[in-house]
């Protein structure tokens, strides 16, 4: 089971999708240079962005998790720069074929008195 409370780094450029934990954890380490047994979840997408593949160490090995669209593909932000970082709960919107880019949230309020 994956904890709610992981980071999740998505590496946006296209990634060849026949790399498995050894060229993935080597596209951690030396495209996003951080370290791939951190814990934290990465993400993996195609040039078609029709399958996504996530990277997790889990204690004692590697996790690798695999998903393929029969139809359809995923809506991968256009940002730029090499990765961009996203909540469990926008990875799951993301994986359900919710644009991530567009969800709306809600402003954060800081007052310097409650009355």
């Amino acid at each position: 089971m994956i904890p709610n409370n992981l980071k999740v780094f998505f590496y946006l450029k296209p990634v060849d999708m026949r790399k498995s934990i050894n060229g993935l954890s080597i596209v951690v380490v030396d495209q996003l240079e951080m370290d791939a047994m951190s814990g934290q979840l990465f993400l993996f997408c195609n040039r078609y962005k029709d399958k996504i593949k996530a990277l997790y160490w889990d204690k004692n090995g590697f996790c690798l998790w695999y998903k393929r669209l029969e139809k359809g593909r995923f809506k991968i932000p256009n940002k730029y720069g090499v990765h961009l970082e996203i909540s469990m709960q926008e990875l799951s919107y993301l994986l359900d074929g919710v644009d991530i880019s567009k969800l709306k949230r809600f402003e954060t309020k800081k007052y310097l008195k409650i009355y």
